[in-house]
């Protein structure tokens, strides 16, 4: 087994008040094994509603796989690409019988038919919307580009159903930090006409380790005990 290192941010996080108590949680959550349990291409593929769950949702290449790589300590446990629209279906990762990560398809590009993007956008629709497990999304979204319209289409589609969610800042690294500021105030802006958003906004790096320390305290106070 691979234990990973709590990485030092190289720069702070957007997110605070995570006592060390609450970051040493989400470290040893995150040094349990993770594996890859699941794929499914249909909503009748799914697999056992068991544990809770907290889904990946995002625009294609906005890191998704690259996060789950980083929280997990793992370079290649999640599939990432250089090409948009790589993953095609719900992969369901177990991390030490406490918690499942989904790491959704993305939405708004991909190489494919129409028919075929849209069947996997309405899966990933009806995944969010039915699945009773799910205790929290993550809404990534890219810190060079900040929010666009299929973002918050899929958050308002969030706050309907009632599932909370918390967005994710990826890549802040490839940002000046007068630009990161900017882009993180529209969206905190932004997150206060969505009722089931979380208004904080976590910053992250994969590549550098920002914030990868307190995203995991947050989400080992969802796991299974």
């Amino acid at each position: 087994m691979t234990t990973p290192d709590t990485p030092a941010p190289s720069t702070p996080s957007i997110v605070s008040g995570f006592d060390e108590a609450a970051l040493e949680a989400g470290r040893l959550l995150f040094a349990k094994e993770c594996d890859f349990v699941w794929g499914a291409n249909a909503l009748n593929q799914l697999p056992e509603a068991d544990l809770p769950e907290v889904a990946f949702a995002g625009r294609s290449n906005v890191g998704k796989s690259s996060l789950v790589n980083a929280l997990t300590g793992r370079k290649t446990l999640a599939r990432t690409s250089n090409t948009p629209g790589r993953t095609q279906q719900l992969n369901f990762f177990n991390l030490g019988n406490r918690l499942k990560l989904v790491d959704m398809p993305g939405y708004g590009y991909a190489k494919e038919s129409k028919e075929k993007v849209e069947a996997w956008n309405d899966m990933v629709r009806r995944f969010l919307r039915g699945r009773v497990t799910l205790r929290r999304a993550l809404v990534l979204v890219d810190s060079r580009h900040g929010l666009k319209p299929n973002d918050d289409e899929i958050m308002r589609m969030l706050d309907q159903t009632a599932v909370p969610y918390v967005v994710v800042l990826t890549k802040a690294d490839k940002v000046k930090p007068t630009e990161l500021d900017k882009v993180r105030g529209a969206t905190a802006l932004a997150l206060k006409k969505h009722p089931a958003a979380f208004p904080d906004i976590h910053v992250t790096s994969s590549e550098k380790g920002t914030g990868i320390a307190e995203l995991r305290a947050s989400l080992a106070a969802l796991a299974a005990e």
